[in-house]
């Protein structure tokens, strides 16, 4: 399994942990409300109380890993962007044999190009006998 399966696997486990976390926060939550009316007794409202701060703070979370999410998503699309500088670390044999592999994988005709390309460049500076 690949990093990044695993991180799409483990977000949708931790994101159906926490849906079933504040599913049954809020069916308890209501079975607490329904039984601190009843008994009117001051520790049940803060119970009460209690457990509606757990079910935020676990909403909170679900939030929060949403956030994560994105920002490892976000991360990964940065590492394939374009590359400005390169560095090659190796003997000027080793950097040879690169360019000869890429010149191989290269068809004739841009090969043609890359050897004509610095004749197109050339600049006449030979001075014009017709302007006197």
């Amino acid at each position: 399994m690949e990093d990044s399966d695993q991180i799409k696997s483990d977000f949708e486990h931790s994101r159906d942990t926490y849906y079933d976390l504040i599913q049954k926060g809020q069916e308890s939550l209501d079975l607490m409300m329904q039984f601190a009316r009843e008994s009117e007794h001051p520790r049940a409202f803060e119970v009460l109380s209690g457990m509606i701060k757990n079910v935020s703070d676990v909403t909170d979370r679900l939030m929060d890993l949403q956030k994560k999410s994105k920002d490892i998503t976000k991360d990964d699309k940065v590492v394939n962007g374009t590359t400005n500088q390169n560095l090659f670390v190796g003997s000027t044999t080793d950097l040879q044999r690169l360019l000869q592999e890429e010149d191989k994988k290269k068809s004739p005709s841009e090969q043609l190009q890359d050897e004509l390309e610095p004749i197109n460049n050339m600049v006449d500076v030979t001075p014009d006998n017709e302007s006197k």
